[in-house]
């Protein structure tokens, strides 16, 4: 039997957790002690951080894996990179791992590789911003350069702003520095893609619904999304170019773009699949389990992408306006060939948080229809028919 390793725990890893004992895989879950919903389904737990690469590596070694992978988070990319160049597995490697962990080397490998992005500022943490920043225009966004899921970065519109998104970036990052960049005008939308042996394999556009906080955090999606013929090829190009210039490969691919002014700036790309139900995404929209796919390749089994199908689907997430406590949950749809999901990640009783981050979700809903149209009416009927109380 194969042993596949899989990075974390949560939420967004459990159905690749799922799909790899479907498949007859064995797993081991690998995570911080926590109340982390993987633990009940993996077939053996390892208590260690993520990050904690040489400590992951020891016990990949002993157990004699045969793969490792993670889904929907940035943090154990770095290790999943470091055991694949250890071990020979297949995967991205420990240099692009790094890159793709790093917002400020991502950055610099755009910039030489003519990838189209922000411009941007490297500062350090005891460094003074204002001067630092004195070249760029304003809004400005604050981004430590080694966390995911929205958190640690800050827009600030005038310098005012600046020593409380400094502070935000202090309470997130590891590092000793962070990036400063350019807020781009334009529209916000996302990519999933898949690179395998060189070869891009597909690049699927999806739309964002965005929470907006300190700063834009996606809360849904939605494919496909609508380009012209020559921006979706700027989309493709951009991508392969973001991609060679951060050496990814055999991997997953989640990108965030910016389209201004019929061009596509490429505001970060990660070595992973994207959270938010975005595997879901790409399953539904060509018809095949994304989650096997990602641990085919994982394994060396050199998945197939068709794209033969395309099927318009749309995800929201539910969650709450204040911290509390769960009191009620209600669910009032009923059967619907347009539901492909509702999921609630907790129960009545349970303590959850005001939303902020992609984390603090209470659960998602997805809907599929023969048009984009259909599956976000679908979407919005769904959502209206779940009410959750917390007090």
């Amino acid at each position: 039997m194969k042993k596949l390793m899989i990075m974390g725990a949560g939420i967004y890893q459990v159905p690749l957790i799922r799909k790899a004992r479907e498949m007859g895989i064995y797993t081991i879950a690998v995570s911080i002690p926590g109340n982390y919903p993987g633990f009940a389904v993996a077939d053996e737990v390892c208590h260690i951080n993520t990050v904690d690469y040489e400590a992951v590596l020891k016990v990949a070694r002993e157990k004699q894996i045969d793969g490792i992978v993670t889904a929907g988070t940035d943090v154990a990319v770095i290790t999943i990179g470091k055991v694949c160049d250890e071990l020979g597995l297949k995967g991205l490697s420990f240099e692009a791992a790094r890159i793709a962990s790093d917002k400020m080397l991502m950055k610099e490998r755009y910039e030489a590789g003519g990838v189209r992005s922000a411009r941007f500022r490297r500062v350090g943490l005891e460094e003074d911003p204002r001067q630092a920043v004195r070249e760029l225009a304003y809004p400005l966004i604050f981004k430590a350069v080694d966390s995911s899921g929205s958190r640690g970065i800050t827009r600030v519109n005038d310098p005012s702003g600046i020593p409380g998104a400094v502070e935000a970036v202090k309470a997130t990052t590891r590092k000793d520095y962070y990036i400063v960049e350019e807020f781009l005008e334009g529209e916000e939308f996302g990519a999933q893609a898949f690179v395998y042996d060189g070869k891009l394999q597909f690049v699927l556009p999806h739309g964002d619904y965005v929470f907006m906080g300190d700063t834009g955090v996606p809360v849904g999606h939605f494919a496909p999304y609508e380009l012209s013929p020559q921006a979706a090829a700027d989309v493709y190009d951009q991508t392969e170019r973001a991609i060679r210039a951060m050496k990814l490969d055999n991997c997953a691919i989640n990108a965030d773009f910016i389209m201004k002014d019929g061009k596509t700036y490429v505001l970060e790309i990660g070595g992973r699949s994207g959270a938010t139900c975005l595997a879901e995404l790409v399953s539904i929209y060509y018809g095949y389990d994304y989650y096997e796919k990602i641990i085919q390749a994982a394994l060396g089994e050199s998945p197939r992408f068709p794209q033969d199908q395309a099927v318009p689907n749309a995800s929201r997430l539910l969650m709450s306006d204040r911290d509390g406590v769960i009191r009620s949950i209600a669910n009032h749809n009923g059967p619907d060939e347009n539901i492909y999901e509702i999921m609630f990640d907790y129960t009545v009783g349970d303590p959850v948080k005001k939303f902020h981050v992609g984390p603090n979700r209470i659960g998602h809903v997805i809907t599929r229809g023969t048009t984009l149209q259909e599956a976000t009416d679908a979407l919005q009927r769904a959502m209206d028919r779940i009410e959750i109380i917390v007090e």
